[in-house]
């Protein structure tokens, strides 16, 4: 029985050696299926234990439970040894140099166009006005009859554009986002403003565009009158284009305001002195304004012996175009990147 005992030795120091040997997990795993599988020489060992008697028994038994323990250990050591080296090689290969430059992330910039409603936008939020907003189809009714623009009249011969049915259009104007806040403030006082999107049958030009951008704003109250109109155009015109500008009214006409106005403010490039920019006037149109004809609050639910309103309207490339000196309007739509990189958010 000397040669059983010898046997287990053997086997177990083979079995360890082939262990240190393996050159990476797959050998490690080869090793551990051929050599401790369930019909592998080593567990073959366990068949002699019947041969035995008494200690050898127990001897026997022993043995084989230290070479399985000495195996185990020796299989747990190097798979460690493997695993650690195959993380150290997988560190080496994805290194990073560090002496590289970083990449050089570019600063984006923002379309002059939004950045003129954001600006006008603070400032009459700043003068306690509220932002209402409306759809960009609207219907009939809405973008004309309620504007005391009823059918056949001469003012829709200019904005009769862009229809999708008989009485659905995309709007020639923001003025319908006031009409459907007049609606909602039932005859209570309002202090708005509605910027948008509209569209209008035009050249694309250098100077008109089919789509173009509009703020307008409407106030309505008791005692509203025409000094407040002047007084609130007068402070935005200013903190929009500079304290030392003069601003110039000029009588108009526009179907949904009596009196209107044009409002015009001093040329930035020659200070109303005359040039080619202003057609040497001295003057730059900027906006139109009135008071809100007495027809256009009877429709929207106010009487006009008690409330009156006075409501403006200001081109959004205009301004910027005026603001950043842009020669082509259809610049704000090309999404050029070389254009809009040169703005910032002011």
């Amino acid at each position: 029985m000397a040669n059983v005992f010898e046997k287990v030795g053997e086997i177990k120091e083979r079995i360890i050696k082939a262990i240190n040997d393996a050159k990476d997990l797959n050998a490690l795993k080869l090793v551990q299926e051929t050599e401790l599988n369930k019909k592998s020489e080593f567990n073959g060992l366990m068949s002699h234990i019947r041969e035995l008697l008494g200690e050898e028994k127990v001897k026997f038994g022993q043995m084989m439970n230290e070479a399985r323990s000495a195996i185990q250990a020796a299989l747990a050591k190097k798979d460690e040894e493997l695993n650690n080296k195959l993380i150290e090689q997988k560190l080496a290969s994805e290194k990073i140099d560090i002496t590289l430059p970083g990449y050089n992330f570019k600063v984006g910039g923002i379309n002059p166009f939004q950045l003129i409603i954001d600006e006008i936008t603070d400032i009459f939020v700043s003068m306690g006005y509220e932002v209402k907003e409306g759809p960009d189809v609207e219907t009939d009714y809405f973008n004309f009859e309620r504007m005391n623009i009823p059918a056949n009249h001469p003012a829709r011969e200019m904005q009769d554009s862009f229809y999708i049915t008989p009485t659905t259009l995309l709007r020639t104007h923001t003025s319908p986002a006031q009409a459907h806040a007049m609606d909602e403030k039932s005859g209570q006082p309002i202090k708005i403003i509605c910027p948008g999107k509209c569209f209008r049958r035009d050249d694309d030009d250098v100077t008109h565009s089919h789509q173009f951008g509009q703020v307008e704003g409407l106030v309505v109250g008791k005692g509203i009158n025409f000094g407040n109109l002047k007084a609130t155009l007068e402070l935005f015109l200013r903190k929009m284009f500079g304290e030392k500008r003069e601003v110039r009214f000029r009588g108009s006409y526009f179907p949904f305001t009596e009196p209107s106005v044009e409002v015009d403010i001093s040329c930035m490039e020659c200070h109303g002195k005359g040039c080619p920019t202003c057609k040497g006037t001295g003057f730059i149109e900027i906006l139109g304004a009135g008071m809100v004809h007495p027809n256009v609050l009877k429709m929207s639910g106010y009487d006009p012996n008690e409330y009156s309103g006075f409501a403006f309207g200001v081109g959004i490339e205009r301004v910027a175009m005026l603001r950043y000196g842009v020669d082509d309007i259809r610049k704000f739509y090309q999404n050029d990147v070389r254009f809009i990189e040169q703005f910032t958010r002011k």
